[in-house]
């Protein structure tokens, strides 16, 4: 009997042991529910074929030469990925609107003797409640922020905090960016995919304690914090980091060690500054970067660059609770985890 989703924390509750998306691994990759599995019953190439076939030639065509995919590939996985499945498994399986793919393959599985059941409305009836919590609810979590310059190990502040056993949404992670000009680390997941880890991240944590989050703009690299969690950050307390400007730029020189790896990435981003700074002060900063003088460009950067910019903002704020850091190692760290917490109740 299909399953459907009233709420997000359904999908916490459910008694499966395993969420299948059947979906193309294009389809996959662009957003699915946290912890599924991809096995495709048709491929992107497949996909397409079967689509093109259905709008220009014969909709029976394409459904005849689509379940014949589909038992091809549900044969592949049955032999591969789950293999090892025994009887009692019992997976949730979906695809794009809970039709002919997801139907398909489930029907396989039950006849095997597995308890299968499918998502009513498929990955639509999913997004729809991402949409639902991040668009239109209130997020009902008390967020506190980690605030401060640049350098001030809010990210490391974080960790500490949930290895201490606070909840933390790391919203740096969750968009594989570290904030700021100099922070990429890769490939950034699709918006979609961004909201999905979000939104689960809110569901598993629990509304009557605080979350701690780090302070952002409104964007993430390219990605757009949700409006209704952007909208409860811009009225949450917020404990502010602060420290010694060498203690910053040595942190920032390792945590930011990756950059620094690779001269040419180095060498861009600071051409890229060169609409807010002269060129006589991005050629200064082009050659400590060339001598390898990287914690003296950390502090330059921190300095002439972040600092002006974050103490602009935040002179707007006003209640911000102070955190003096003299030292920016873990024991340093995590000597304050017990005053954030007691400061946000």
């Amino acid at each position: 009997m299909p399953v459907t989703l009233t709420s997000l924390q359904d999908l916490t509750d459910l008694p499966f042991d395993e969420i299948i998306d059947v979906r193309s691994p294009a389809e996959f990759a662009e957003d699915h529910v946290p912890g599924a599995i991809n096995l495709p019953a048709l491929n992107n190439d497949e996909r397409a074929v079967v689509g093109t076939m259905y709008t220009q030639d014969s909709p029976f065509k394409a459904r005849k030469l689509g379940a014949a995919l589909v038992a091809q590939n549900a044969a592949l996985h049955l032999q591969g990925p789950l293999a090892d499945r025994d009887g009692a498994w019992r997976p949730l399986v979906y695809c794009w609107r809970g039709g002919q793919r997801s139907g398909s393959f489930t029907s396989i599985l039950q006849q095997i003797g597995w308890r299968a059941d499918i998502v009513q409305g498929g990955y639509k009836s999913y997004r729809r409640l991402v949409v639902q919590a991040l668009y239109a609810e209130t997020v009902p979590h008390r967020v506190a922020l980690i605030d401060g310059g640049t350098g001030t190990a809010k990210t490391r502040v974080l960790d500490l905090l949930a290895e201490a056993g606070a909840q933390v949404i790391d919203l740096e992670g969750l968009a594989n960016h570290r904030g700021s000009l100099f922070g990429g680390m890769g490939a950034q997941p699709s918006q979609k995919m961004f909201e999905s880890r979000i939104a689960m991240a809110l569901v598993q944590a629990d509304p009557a304690r605080p979350v701690f989050l780090e302070a952002e703009s409104n964007k993430v690299g390219e990605l757009l914090i949700p409006p209704t969690l952007w909208k409860a950050m811009q009225t949450a307390p917020r404990i502010t980091l602060t420290a010694p400007l060498q203690a910053r730029a040595a942190y920032t020189a390792r945590a930011y060690a990756d950059v620094t790896r690779d001269s040419a990435r180095l060498a861009d981003t600071l051409d890229a500054l060169r609409p807010y700074h002269s060129a006589k002060q991005i050629e200064a900063w082009q050659e400590m970067a060339a001598q390898g003088a990287f914690q003296a460009l950390a502090a330059d950067l921190i300095a002439l660059h972040y600092d002006p910019r974050y103490q602009k903002k935040a002179a707007a704020r006003a209640g911000d609770i102070e955190v003096q850091l003299d030292a920016l190692d873990d024991d340093s760290l995590r000597a304050v985890i017990p005053q954030i917490v007691s400061n946000t109740g």
